[in-house]
C-alpha cells in the first residue's frame, strides 16, 4: 500500500506555557486536495510551520512522501510548494528578478516559461519592485514562487488573504489544474467557504486538536437537520427532545435548533403542540461546521 504523501503522528508543540497543537495525528494521501480548517489560532499554522521545518515539535513526527521534515528537509523542499499566510520578500528586487533567484534551486526546470506562464495567469508585473506592490500582488509573488517548479504537493497557509475575489476564482481555478495534473494540495483556511469549493476531504481542528477528518460530501449529509417551529401559543420554553443539539434561535415563539434524533419521536412529541409552522432542513456547511465548535 502506498504510504500518504503527508503522515503527521501524535505531533505537539508548546510556546512556553502556551498551547500549540496537542497529538495533533493525520494522513494525507497522494492526489487530494485536502482541506485543514479551524478559526485563527486553533493551531493550523504551527502544524504547517512544523511540517515546513520552520519549528521543531516536542513530541511526535511527521513525514512528506515518507521523508522525515527534521531530518530530510533538503530532498522534502525539492518536491514541496509552500505559500505562508505572511506573503515576504526580498523588497529591493523587482518581481521577476526574485522570481529566477527562486528557480536557481530547481534547475532542472525551465523557470523563464514557467514565470511567464503563471504571471499572466495572475496578471502579475514582473518590472516592479517588491517593495512597491500591494499585499495582494506580494501574495501573487509567493504563489507563483511555490508552484515554479511544479511540486508533487503543495502546502498553502491562508493563501487568498489579500486577492480580490476574480483572483480567488482564477487561483481556485488553477489549483484544479495543477491537481489534475497530480499535484496533491494541503489548504488550510479558516473560512469555509473556500474550503468546499476547493476541497473533498477535510480535517476540523480545534484548539489544537483534531476534532474531525471527513469527506465534504460526508459533512453534507450528517445525519443532522435544522429544525424551525413556531409555536402558535408560545410554548417554548419547557419543549426538550432527545437528540436537540445547539439552539440556534429561541426567540418570541420561534424555536430553531440542529437535530441529530428521530424525526418520528419529533412528529409525535409535536403532534400535542398547537404549531403555526415547522421546517426540516439540511443544514448548511457553515452550521455543520460550527456545530463541531459547539
Amino acid at each position: 500500500m502506498q504510504a500518504p504523501i503527508i503522515s503527521i503522528v501524535n505531533l505537539s508543540k508548546h510556546y512556553g506555557k502556551s498551547r500549540g497543537i496537542e497529538d495533533v495525528t493525520l494522513e494525507v494521501q497522494e492526489g487530494e486536495i485536502f482541506g485543514f480548517i479551524g478559526p485563527n489560532g486553533a493551531g493550523k499554522s504551527t502544524t504547517i510551520r512544523i511540517l515546513m521545518n520552520l519549528i521543531f515539535p516536542d513530541k511526535g513526527y511527521a513525514k512528506i512522501l515518507d521523508l522525515d521534515v527534521t531530518k530530510d528537509k533538503k530532498k522534502i523542499m525539492q518536491l514541496v510548494g509552500y505559500v505562508p499566510a505572511d506573503a515576504n520578500a526580498y523588497n529591493n528586487l523587482k518581481v521577476i528578478d526574485f522570481l529566477r533567484y527562486c528557480g536557481n534551486f530547481y534547475r532542472s526546470v525551465p523557470v523563464d516559461d514557467r514565470i511567464k506562464e503563471l504571471s499572466g495567469w495572475f496578471e502579475l508585473d514582473l518590472t516592479r519592485k517588491i517593495a512597491d506592490l500591494s499585499f495582494g500582488n506580494r501574495k501573487k509573488v509567493a504563489i507563483i514562487q511555490s508552484l515554479l517548479h511544479r511540486p508533487r504537493l503543495l502546502i498553502l497557509d491562508e493563501p487568498t488573504t489579500g486577492l480580490d475575489p476574480l483572483m480567488q476564482s482564477k487561483f481556485f481555478e488553477l489549483l484544479r489544474k495543477e491537481n489534475n495534473n497530480g499535484m496533491t494540495i494541503f489548504f488550510s483556511s479558516h473560512l469555509l467557504n473556500e474550503v468546499q469549493r476547493i476541497c473533498k476531504k477535510v480535517g476540523i481542528i480545534k484548539e489544537g486538536k483534531i476534532i474531525g477528518v471527513e469527506e465534504i460530501e460526508t459533512l453534507r449529509k450528517k445525519q443532522l437537520k435544522k429544525i424551525t417551529i413556531e409555536f402558535g401559543n408560545n410554548d417554548i420554553e419547557n419543549f426538550k427532545l432527545r437528540g436537540m443539539e445547539k439552539i440556534l434561535l429561541k426567540s418570541e415563539g420561534v424555536l430553531s435548533f440542529m437535530f441529530s434524533g428521530d424525526i418520528n419521536e419529533l412528529i409525535k412529541s409535536l403532534a400535542v403542540k398547537k404549531l403555526s409552522y415547522m421546517t426540516i432542513e439540511e443544514p448548511t456547511l457553515e452550521e455543520i461546521f460550527m456545530h463541531y465548535y459547539r
